[in-house]
């Protein structure tokens, strides 16, 4: 019990950089809390003592503003931080290395009892604050749900969910387009990943302009070796672009950074 209840505490020093010391996360972190007192819910539940485990949940939702059911499985290292509004349903399912933020709600959209009406998460996702996460499926390994996303589909591992309803990133698409800005001398997401107008438009933006530059230099880079099999003909303009270019400082005036 005290082995994991350091090893609770160690994981909350490591991703909280406002945790200073052992003490103040024993004594000032009501998503610890929220978490030790329903492990003794959860005990309770399974042993059949039905109305105590409630009790006891619902006693550590008003001292922390965490509403956990004490029918939830909670893996280890799990950490909840800030707490105030997070909602946990009874057939939720948290897995190792998890971090929820506050007003997440991990809720259900059946209303028939006995079956799996709540979300599972895979080691070490990422709740973003105010997300909702609601139905019977799984957030895969690694992956991340953007703050006040609305997710009601599964979640690939190591993907991203962002929006209402939530649209699913692909790790793979966003380091690809993100090479490709780097390449042309432009951070693709030093405008922003959410899913608002302007992210769309500058991802569409980047993906085309990647695209026609290396299809452009590819032409002309067939022209130049046509041409220069051709004894005394040069077709090969001199201002022709061979090489792929980008006008970075033009779309980082576009968009005001």
């Amino acid at each position: 019990m005290f082995n994991r209840l350091r090893s609770d505490i160690r994981c909350i020093l490591d991703r909280d950089p406002a945790a200073r010391s052992t003490w103040e996360v024993l004594t000032c972190y009501p998503g610890l809390h929220a978490i030790l007192l329903h492990r003794a819910a959860h005990a309770l539940w399974k042993r059949g003592w039905r109305w105590f485990a409630r009790f006891v949940s619902q006693l550590a939702r008003w001292l922390t503003g965490v509403e956990i059911h004490p029918g939830a499985v909670i893996g280890n290292n799990v950490f909840i931080d800030h707490g105030m509004g997070v909602v946990i349903g009874e057939t939720a399912e948290i897995g190792d290395g998890c971090t929820i933020y506050q007003g997440v709600t991990l809720g259900g959209t059946s209303l028939e009892k006995g079956a799996k009406r709540h979300p599972t998460l895979g080691r070490n996702v990422v709740v973003g604050a105010g997300a909702k996460v609601l139905g019977g499926f799984t957030v895969g390994d690694g992956a991340a749900v953007g703050s006040n996303a609305v997710v009601t589909k599964p979640v690939p591992p190591g993907a991203t969910a962002v929006g209402i309803p939530a649209r699913i990133i692909q790790a793979e698409e966003g380091v690809l387009r993100e090479q490709a800005a780097n390449k042309m001398g432009f951070s693709a997401y030093g405008v922003t990943q959410n899913d608002d107008p302007l992210s769309q438009a500058m991802r569409g933006l980047i993906d085309n302009a990647s695209t026609n530059e290396h299809q452009i230099a590819l032409l002309w880079q067939a022209i130049e070796k046509l041409s220069s099999q051709r004894r005394g003909e040069d077709c090969v303009p001199e201002d022709a672009k061979t090489k792929e270019s980008f006008e970075a400082e033009k779309l980082t005036q576009l968009v005001g950074k």
